[in-house]
């Protein structure tokens, strides 16, 4: 494993050539009285290539690796797991240089005293003897100590002070061109069509990891198999990458004539809004095929670029587009359904990050509100706040707030309904026919609903619609 091997991260690996350099010369470092960071520590989401980094450290150096996961430490039995972290470090500074790495440091090294009905011996045993053994050992031996996280707040400080894991290496998902360099790799061995464009394939992964992406690439070559293909064509890859994000299409599944109605408006809702608003991405593809074990359809917006901050207006124009299937089955049917489920609970989640998290309440100010439960790398069920730290009364204003912003939203979403209904209705009836809708079609109808809003502001004309 070499750095040729990894990509998507560069400035994670820039960042880690100057361990290799050390490793290879360290009479570079030491002629000047320099010291090499002990320890580094990788921090990410999983699947971004962590341990595959650390792999490349070592593959680069041409050094020994010794990998163990942090739970490997930790046993029923109290002293096995200090005893083991005594003889790794005995075997590493033996065959110095070398590099040990630990994966998932945060199953050895939380925080103590975090549980309060206390400690765990065995496992503070074991983060005690690691704390000595990476204080005891010469930082010019050559060893090098690397670990990987997507916990970095649940460590112990103890593990992170100077002189111990002082460098920390943040790995994150990567943009579109980090995803397309990831394709290639991934790509080497697979017999691609040419029809394939992998950058058609980086742009509607967005927020994939490594491991998403190797997945895609493997899932489409066994669909290519599957059909007796001599190569992998641009279908299997984007079915692969559809399979991934909505499941596994089940066709065979028997869904009444009333059902397929209610989802064909369903989803044309979401789309119809989305294409009527500025700031929302550019739908991609409808389909009402069912997939995975609840998705009955979906409709596939394609970002234009990277996006790493949103305004309030962009978060907005969000909640339409998820209202929007809901308010096209009020508008067309008189009723509602439970297929609005997953988009209510979205919604909800932006709407209270928005007033509690994100200061976009005029009502309530600048204040954060609640103790988020979520981590930078990993999402926490419930919308991420839990710890309530606020009055009762406080309370009621954030759900009256947040009350409010989701109606206006659903107004909005209705206004764009009720004035589009043609629209809504050929939409529906193409989806019901061909089960699919997307490419030049697809982009005639957004090019259609675009020029029908030339000009007209429909905030302000939704406000006045309802107002009355």
């Amino acid at each position: 494993m070499r750095f040729d091997d990894v990509a998507g991260i560069d400035e994670a690996k820039a960042e880690l050539q100057e361990i290799v350099e050390f490793l290879e010369s360290p009479e570079k470092f030491q002629r000047l009285g320099g010291k090499i960071p002990k320890g580094v520590l990788l921090v990410g989401a999983p699947g971004t290539g962590k341990t595959l980094l650390a792999r490349a450290v070592a593959g680069e150096a041409g050094v020994p690796f010794f990998s163990m996961s942090g739970s490997d430490f930790v046993e029923m039995f109290v002293g096995v797991g200090a005893a083991r972290v005594r003889d790794l470090f005995a075997q590493a500074k033996d065959h110095a240089p070398c590099i040990i790495f630990v994966d998932e440091l945060d199953a050895l090294g939380k925080a103590r005293g975090l549980n309060p009905m206390g400690g765990h011996d065995e496992r503070e045993q074991t983060l005690n003897q690691l704390l000595v053994e990476m204080d005891g050992f010469d930082p010019n031996a050559g060893v090098i100590i690397m670990a990987a996280t997507n916990r970095p707040e649940i460590l112990d400080p103890a593990l992170l002070r100077a002189g111990r894991f002082d460098r920390h290496v943040a790995i994150d998902r990567p943009d579109i061109n980090g995803r397309e360099a990831i394709l290639r790799i991934h790509t080497r061995g697979i017999k691609l069509a040419g029809d394939v464009e992998l950058r058609k394939i980086a742009a509607i992964t967005p927020g994939f990891a490594g491991a998403d992406l190797a997945n895609v690439v493997n899932e489409a070559a066994l669909l290519a198999a599957r059909r007796n293909k001599e190569e992998v064509t641009l279908s299997e890859l984007q079915e692969a990458v559809d399979r991934i994000i909505g499941g596994l299409e089940r066709k065979n599944r028997a869904m009444n004539p009333k059902e397929k109605e209610i989802v064909a408006y369903h989803e044309s809702g979401h789309a119809l809004v989305a294409m009527s608003l500025k700031h929302t991405d550019p739908v991609n593809k409808i389909t009402i095929i069912p997939r995975g074990i609840a998705a009955l359809g979906y409709t596939q917006q394609l970002p234009t670029e990277d996006r790493y901050l949103m305004t309030r207006e962009e978060l907005v124009s969000r909640l339409q587009v998820l209202l929007g299937g809901r308010v096209a089955e009020e508008i067309v049917f008189g009723d509602i359904s439970t297929g609005a489920q997953n988009d209510l609970q979205k919604a909800t989640d932006i709407v209270r990050s928005m007033v509690v998290e994100y200061g976009m309440s005029e009502r309530l100010g600048l204040l954060t509100y609640g103790r988020p439960t979520r981590t930078s790398y990993l999402e926490a069920p419930g919308g991420g706040y839990r710890d309530k730290d606020y009055s009762e009364h406080t309370a009621q204003e954030i759900d009256e707030e947040m009350s409010g912003i989701l109606d206006e939203a659903h107004q909005r979403a209705r206004f764009i309904l009720k004035e589009r209904r043609e629209m809504l209705e050929s939409m529906a009836r193409v989806l019901l026919e061909r089960e699919v809708l997307e490419g030049e079609e697809l982009q005639e109808f957004s090019r259609r609903v675009r020029e029908s809003w030339e000009g007209v502001d429909i905030g302000k004309k939704a406000a006045a619609a309802s107002s009355s």
